[in-house]
């Protein structure tokens, strides 16, 4: 049976200046049956308030992806990186040994709409790294798009664990399959409108995790947004 998480469902934190949902375990929000689902540890949707952000605080030991879907990610970081992220930007930090980062809102009228993914990496007290690169709607509709790969291949990011991370824009007729190899897992979780994933049919905020599947189908998108973690099993 997939693992089904429903957005009305998430862990939820308010604090004025953030609003933040948690599809697993996260700070003050614990539940021991969606603590995480294989090496995907964590996924935050936050909207931050105009000028508002996390100050310097550090990390160590995880994989951490950003992904934004409105507005400007300010980031700044120990290693030196500063930069503005936008719709269409992924960010890949990892965070090895230790690193202190800060983002904010980088607009003072408008909020910021983003998701933050941690994966567990294959090791521990690796050297800390960082990449950020663009990939343009084009790229994403109508097929998924490797955003992440622990190879870097087809111009993905490249991240210290077996995991594959797809990104896709999905609308009326417009339809992907993935394959998956035998012993895999895979998660998909919808940052927009609805979409149907091997005969399921899931919407914004919503997740799903597969097992034992040999490929994921999506189809039915009505403007669909969606990540598709390929990712190892045990």
């Amino acid at each position: 049976m997939p693992y089904i998480r429903r957005s009305d469902e998430r862990g939820h934190a308010s604090h004025g200046w953030l609003d933040s949902r948690h599809t697993f375990s996260f700070a003050d929000y614990f539940d021991p049956r969606h603590v995480q689902f294989g090496v995907l540890r964590v996924i935050n949707e936050d909207r931050v308030a105009p000028g508002a952000g996390f100050g310097a605080h550090g990390h160590r030991d995880m994989e951490i992806v950003s992904y934004v879907l409105e507005g400007g990610l300010a980031h700044r970081d120990s290693l030196g990186n500063g930069s503005t992220l936008r719709p269409g930007d992924v960010q890949r930090m990892s965070a090895g040994t230790g690193v202190t980062h800060s983002e904010f809102n980088a607009s003072a009228s408008e909020p910021v709409h983003f998701l933050q993914i941690w994966l567990l990496p294959a090791a521990r007290g690796i050297a800390p790294g960082y990449e950020e690169r663009r990939f343009p709607d084009e790229e994403k509709r109508g097929r998924l798009r490797l955003l992440v790969s622990p190879d870097a291949a087809d111009g993905s990011l490249s991240i210290h664990q077996d995991v594959r991370l797809y990104a896709g824009l999905f609308d009326g007729e417009e339809h992907a399959r993935l394959p998956l190899a035998s012993g895999r897992r895979a998660y998909v979780h919808v940052a927009r409108g609805s979409v149907r994933v091997n005969g399921l049919d899931i919407a914004a905020g919503d997740g799903v995790g597969f097992e034992d599947d040999s490929a994921l189908a999506i189809e039915r998108g009505r403007a669909a947004e969606v990540l598709l973690f390929d990712l190892p099993g045990g």
